[in-house]
């Protein structure tokens, strides 16, 4: 796979375009102000009343009304959260775009679920950062960048990728390399990855693991520090040198009881349980039912939240970090 750098892209084919940054959130601050500083023109785009309004201000940005930025530019970057964007699309943004526009996304879900159908004739493209936003501005002040992957959805000018690139280097991506994909691909891999490891893997082996031990008789307080704790010292090393450099670094008597008993935690039927819930994003019925599940305020969703609130290892834990200074204790 092709990796694209600062010489792959033309930062000047996008001098004379006015950016549009929808939402100044995680990604939206970094977006604007990294782009900004790379001499392009940026507009934040907000409601009115919205708390980021100031602050936007303050960071020496020049901040609008969304349909008011809409119509004044040439780049639309829609970085609100997925739930609202097909609402913001349908209410500021369409009535509001013209012939030749970009409209951009850092993920492809309203797209790829036609939750989001563009007219034909803009470009539509993703440049998808693979960091959260604090890290994406920080690595550009450090003169570092942050991963990335573009997509094209539709190529109206015969220039979306030259686009994507350039907006990609505004950003400080094409520093450290960028990736490219397709809507389909970076949708239906974060989401399963989200689903069976990053999210919901990783936090039901932590509470399994947590409950194993209390249930057999252990101070709940040490089964805190074993299961959930250390978890972070371990996910340092893998993220920092793969899953074999991790394993280098700790003792053989972890590595062995690693290798041999993880296949046995992980096996055929976690394997076919992730194939089922792979199967849900591809098919989009995950999709259907986190829609539904927001149009009806979100009822499913918000007791799934209280049933972790109210997990002992939450309460353990919130009583354990107390003592631990150099975080910030929640």
């Amino acid at each position: 796979m092709k990796v694209y750098y600062d010489g792959d892209a033309n930062l000047d084919i996008l001098k004379d375009k006015k950016i549009v940054i929808l939402g100044y959130g995680s990604q939206g601050h970094a977006h604007a102000q990294n782009l900004k500083e790379s001499g392009l023109n940026v507009i934040v785009a907000l409601h009115e009343k919205n708390e980021f309004w100031h602050q936007a201000e303050a960071d020496g940005l020049e901040v609008m009304e969304n349909k008011e930025a809409v119509r004044a530019g040439d780049i639309i970057m829609l970085l609100v959260p997925d739930t609202i964007q097909p609402g913001v699309y349908k209410n500021d943004i369409l009535p509001n775009l013209q012939k030749g526009n970009i409209l951009a996304f850092a993920h492809g879900f309203n797209i790829h679920y036609n939750q989001i159908v563009p007219p034909s004739t803009i470009d539509v493209i993703m440049i998808a950062p693979k960091g959260p936003g604090h890290l994406v501005r920080r690595q550009y002040q450090q003169k570092q960048g942050v991963p990335s992957l573009i997509a094209i959805y539709q190529d109206y000018s015969g220039q979306a990728k030259e686009f994507a690139l350039a907006y990609a280097r505004g950003i400080g991506a094409t520093r450290a390399g960028v990736l490219q994909t397709s809507f389909k691909e970076e949708t239906e891999t974060d989401l399963f990855g989200e689903q069976t490891v990053l999210c919901g893997g990783v936090t039901e082996l932590i509470l399994s693991g947590f409950n194993t031990l209390v249930e057999a008789g252990y101070q709940p307080e040490i089964a805190y520090f074993e299961c959930l704790h250390e978890m972070k010292l371990i996910v340092d090393l893998i993220y920092e040198n793969g899953l074999s450099g991790m394993y280098y670094s700790v003792s053989d008597t972890a590595e062995y009881g690693g290798l041999s008993r993880g296949p046995q935690i992980i096996g055929e039927e976690s394997k076919k349980a992730m194939k089922e819930a792979l199967k849900r994003v591809q098919d989009g019925s995950f999709a259907t039912e986190w829609i539904l599940e927001n149009q009806a305020n979100g009822p499913k969703f918000n007791a799934l939240r209280q049933k972790l609130d109210n997990e002992k290892i939450e309460k353990v834990g919130k009583e354990l970090r107390k003592m631990m200074s150099w975080i910030n204790n929640k």
